[in-house]
């Protein structure tokens, strides 16, 4: 009897890619609108005669620049883990996970130093509510991101060596913190 050969197999569905694809798009659109209010907000107290950066108030152009600079670093180990994934190298994969969240965890430090330098009152006009919203997204974006870099080196680090897709997950999101930042640096902290 002859028999038809078997089907190919079915391509891969990428379901956490354009998971963290659309939680990217989520995100930009909420950090998006957020600095979308910020110019409104700067453009209304220019334009009503008023200062829209408080009195007393001096922007830490070293440690913002430095948490920019960081995010270069982060995306080279995101890229270096998914270059070991894909070829089977468990220890430098995870050496370059655990690499990435160090150095997030080096942003959030440099930004919890920024806003004890900086002294923003919150009850000084839209300024301050303002640059907490803004800023404080970016760190809570950049626990998350913390929390899927330790997540993606357990997995990945646990025995699940061939599932090399929430490496590229992880090195997605963390392109789009790198490009995230790099807005809100431009915004809140270079055009004061």
């Amino acid at each position: 009897m002859i028999a038809l050969p078997s089907a190919p197999a079915p391509a891969p569905r990428r379901q956490l890619l354009v998971a963290t694809a659309l939680w990217c798009a989520a995100a930009a659109t909420m950090l998006g609108g957020m600095l979308a209010l910020w110019m409104r907000f700067r453009d209304e107290a220019g334009a009503n005669g008023q200062r829209w950066l408080p009195e007393g108030v001096v922007v830490q152009e070293v440690s913002t620049n430095i948490m920019l600079l960081a995010f270069v670093p982060i995306c080279l180990f995101a890229q270096w883990a998914v270059y070991a994934a894909a070829r089977g190298d468990r220890s430098h994969t995870g050496l370059a996970l655990f690499l990435v969240a160090f150095l997030a965890i080096a942003v959030i430090n440099a930004q919890a130093f920024a806003w004890s330098q900086m002294e923003v009152k919150v009850r000084e006009g839209a300024y301050g509510p303002m640059f907490y919203a803004v800023t404080g997204s970016m760190v809570v974006l950049l626990v998350i991101g913390i929390i899927v870099s330790l997540v993606t080196a357990l997995r990945f680090l646990g025995g699940r060596s061939n599932d090399r897709e929430i490496v590229a997950a992880h090195a997605l999101y963390w392109y789009f913190m790198a490009a995230m930042y790099s807005a809100v640096w431009f915004v809140v902290y270079v055009t004061k």
